[in-house]
């Protein structure tokens, strides 16, 4: 007779695939996926890590984005949310985030171009008092088939919005942050296991890990630390999006979990870098893979 241990884990209701077959157009609505992803309005606990700190996150009206700024506002901080045009997701993350009661600040616009970039760590700085934590985190990617298939065009953008616009902001933010602050970048296991599908994306999160390292050895200098998260696959806007149906319906079955990460779950690496409890680390890499090596 086989006994079986009932979970009070709630990550054992996560779903896994197979998911509804389901199509989007770039950039993704998170309101529109089915399943809902999980970003930590009921799920994620805080116990006030970052309380009084002001953070800047790109990409954070949705999917690992929101729920970094989720997880921060019940960390006890303010939170600017710089996205494109993505309204609707954006409203709903500052909704969360004032209903733990903290300060969000909605800011649009393209990253791509270094003046905007200047003018988030400016509004950042002018409108909450300072800069604590930058999270860059916003990124685009499209699948193709080929290498033949990608234009100059979308390398550009690519290279622009996961490159450019991380070297623009941390070239601001290290003008204005203080000692303690702590720069955080998203990056991904691509850069280690890169597909093919993804050659440009997957090149830029190279690049991010590179960056990360090189800037740490100067910004420490000014007591500022900075790491990168490497995330497997995530259940966000970006896959309906970007990768064909069939390949949505079983995303992330093949990592060792057996399936994707839900948003909620990256937030926990996030507020450990961005907290006074990673004071020791930095120019690191941390994984959160669902088990696959960054190798």
């Amino acid at each position: 007779m086989s006994l079986e241990i009932p979970s009070s884990d709630p990550r054992e209701a996560f779903p896994k695939p197979p998911y509804p077959a389901q199509k989007q157009e770039l950039p993704g609505s998170e309101a529109l996926m089915q399943p809902r992803p999980d970003f930590g309005e009921q799920t994620y606990q805080g116990h006030n890590r970052l309380q009084g700190k002001v953070a800047l996150i790109t990409g954070g009206d949705s999917g690992i984005g929101r729920a970094v700024a989720v997880a921060f506002a019940k960390e006890g901080a303010d939170v600017v949310i710089s996205y494109k045009d993505e309204h609707e997701d954006a409203e709903e993350t500052a909704r969360v985030v004032r209903a733990a009661g903290r300060q969000a600040i909605l800011i649009p616009g393209d990253i791509q171009g270094e003046d905007h970039c200047q003018q988030l760590v400016q509004r950042t700085t002018s409108e909450l008092g300072k800069l604590d934590i930058l999270v860059n985190n916003a990124a685009f990617q499209k699948n193709h088939q080929s290498i033949q298939e990608i234009t100059a065009e979308e390398l550009d953008i690519t290279f622009r919005t996961n490159i450019y616009a991380m070297f623009f902001l941390c070239k601001a933010a290290l003008k204005v942050m203080p000692a303690g602050g702590s720069i955080i970048n998203t990056s991904s296991v691509e850069a280690y296991q890169p597909d093919a599908s993804l050659i440009a994306y997957a090149s830029t999160k190279g690049a991010i890990v590179n960056f990360t390292k090189a800037l740490s050895e100067e910004a420490i200098k000014q007591g500022i630390r900075v790491n990168t998260v490497a995330p497997g696959p995530v259940w966000t806007p970006f896959i309906p999006a970007t990768m064909p149906e069939e390949q949505v319906t079983k995303f992330g079955q093949d990592s060792p979990i057996g399936r994707t990460a839900q948003p909620v779950e990256l937030a926990p690496i996030f507020v450990l870098l961005a907290s006074t409890e990673s004071s020791y680390v930095t120019g690191q890499v941390y994984g959160v893979t669902g088990g696959t090596f960054l190798a």
